[in-house]
């Protein structure tokens, strides 16, 4: 399988990297991403606390914090001395921006989906170099499915190879999206660009778990995947996914990827275009908030 250089490839020749080393950090991230996954089926039906971080809909259970502590346990002793920005707890160890490597951890991605017992959530664990996505693992467990990707090792999911589909036109595509927390305060929300392409594809759908999203684009089950107001932890490892299923991974413009701007298109080469495009004729009110006095703002 051929993609264009991406940027987890170019992490992966800066790093310096050998196959067998990448694979082995793989086979980390792999077992790591069971680990909690582990714990998100044995807590599935039976939660004991739910908790609200303060914004609408931003949830935390104790599933997310076992997720998390099997997770952490499994990196330390496995990787010690890399550090981990993990969703729950935090930067820990030798990690942060100057860091050459950090693990990225969303250990219960989909809180409110599992909360109400909606299948669809994931554990999911990345590794950066210098802030970029390098490799990745998302283990899917009511699907009992473990994603991961790695540069030179392809995307998988189980024993099967993934490839992004070939889906050229907007008619034809089945996107996916999905909804911040501050949605209730911003007109830039992403309402009017779910509406803008629900009338010019097949439908576009709501999974509520960005990295399941991510996941599905590389495997083919979905066309191509946007949305706004994610976290470095939601995206690290299934950006890496998509890229190396030879998807494409980018900014709302097209340009490249910044993680922490939390804004991106994920889809296949062909379809890119036809998404920049319509992201732009939504032309968002970006930063605008409700009641703010520039209500009828109108550029991007």
């Amino acid at each position: 399988m051929t993609h264009a250089t991406s940027q987890s490839d170019q992490a992966a020749a800066a790093s310096g990297f050998s196959r067998a080393e990448l694979a082995d950090l793989a086979a980390i991230a792999r077992r790591a991403a069971e680990a909690g996954s582990q714990q998100l089926r044995q807590h599935f039906g039976r939660l004991a606390t739910v908790q609200d971080k303060g914004r609408c809909g931003d949830l935390v259970t104790n599933a997310d914090t076992a997720a998390e502590a099997a997770v952490l346990e499994l990196l330390q002793r496995e990787s010690p001395g890399v550090g981990v920005l993990a969703e729950e707890s935090g930067r820990q160890g030798d990690s942060g921006p100057a860091a050459a490597l950090e693990w990225c951890v969303d250990p219960l991605d989909g809180t409110t989906n599992y909360v109400h017992g909606f299948p669809l959530f994931a554990t999911s664990v990345g590794l950066l170099w210098h802030g970029t996505p390098l490799l990745g693992a998302i283990a899917v467990p009511c699907l009992d499915e473990l994603f991961w990707a790695a540069p030179g090792l392809g995307c998988w999911c189980n024993e099967q190879q993934l490839q992004v589909s070939h889906c050229a036109a907007l008619d034809d595509a089945l996107l996916v999206t999905g909804f911040a927390y501050d949605r209730f305060q911003r007109l830039d929300n992403n309402y009017a660009e779910f509406a803008w392409f629900t009338h010019r594809t097949h439908g576009v759908r709501r999974g509520g778990a960005a990295a399941v999203d991510l996941a599905y684009v590389a495997a083919g089950r979905l066309d191509g995947y946007w949305e706004r107001g994610l976290s470095p932890w939601d995206l690290a490892a299934g950006v890496v996914l998509v890229e190396q299923a030879g998807g494409v991974v980018s900014a709302y413009d097209g340009s490249p990827l910044v993680l922490s701007s939390g804004r991106l298109i994920a889809t296949s080469p062909a379809l890119q275009p036809a998404l920049i495009e319509g992201l732009a004729a939504c032309r968002p009110l970006s930063g605008a908030s409700f009641g703010a006095p520039d209500l009828d703002n109108t550029t991007p």
